[in-house]
């Protein structure tokens, strides 16, 4: 793919700015509704390198908001659909797929790509703390989106440190788990001052999903709300890309707030 394909970001960033995403390294952890459009946004936009990482399979349920599935595609792993349609689009872009239930034994394989940036998009309490944890500690910077599911407006979109987060039950957990672990700051967050209603009930016959032998129920959602969330992600991670790497893209660990845990 030539570069021609990029000139409206070149021209947006200059050719410094933009030669600093090209050679970009982003993971982006989860890609659901959040986590594909940030994707495939971050990949049209000249990042150089992405780690496409989960390990769901596309279900029926996933099409009202995914930009990479289709119908034929029901039944295929997220990660290595994902990483054909990038290879596709953008040939310039390395994509590489990691079919992985992120958690605490597995945020390694991570890191250990060494990631100029990490996208969460995970929906899952625990593998998410666990996650931001491990970037916090290891330096590498993380933006992370909250919950997207059950809104509708979306004027009502945030982005900003983890310690301003308000209106979001999801955010109001992760705070409250990353703070017992002794991080209180230093995590840019995506995240809705829309309080959702009250959580009903599953409809009979709902598709639930089972992740390492539990069952979750699914969240119910608009498609355009995720893909949203995942445009601000990855509008947010260029930024953070395009700039020196003496201010924002450290800004994670210069700017934490994290003591032992007690």
């Amino acid at each position: 793919m030539s570069e021609a394909a990029f000139a409206r970001t070149l021209e947006f960033f200059g050719r410094e700015a933009f030669d600093r995403i090209r050679r970009s390294s982003v993971a982006v952890i989860g890609l659901g509704g959040v986590g594909g459009h940030a994707a495939v946004a971050l990949a049209r936009n000249g990042v150089g390198r992405l780690l496409l990482v989960d390990s769901d399979v596309i279900t029926e349920s996933s099409l009202n908001r995914s930009p990479f599935a289709l119908p034929g595609d029901i039944g295929r792993y997220k990660a290595e659909l994902l990483t054909e349609h990038v290879s596709a689009a953008c040939p310039g872009t390395q994509a590489t797929p990691l079919v992985l239930f992120v958690d605490e034994n597995e945020t390694a394989a991570i890191l250990g790509w060494k990631p100029d940036l990490v996208i969460d998009s995970i929906d899952s309490l625990n593998p998410k703390v666990s996650l931001l944890e491990a970037c916090v500690r290891a330096g590498v910077p993380v933006l992370s989106s909250m919950g997207a599911s059950r809104r509708l407006d979306p004027s009502k979109l945030r982005i900003d440190d983890i310690s301003k987060t308000s209106g979001c039950p999801l955010a109001r957990k992760v705070r409250s788990y990353l703070g017992r672990r002794g991080i209180r700051s230093g995590i840019r967050c995506v995240f809705s001052t829309e309080v959702p209603p009250v959580e009903a009930g599953p409809p009979d016959g709902s598709e639930m999903l089972e992740r390492r032998g539990r069952v979750r129920r699914r969240l119910p959602g608009i498609g355009p709300l995720p893909g949203i969330f995942g445009y601000a992600c990855a509008a947010e991670a260029l930024r953070l890309l395009a700039s020196p790497v003496s201010e924002e893209k450290t800004s994670n660990t210069q700017k934490s707030s994290v003591t032992s845990p007690q």
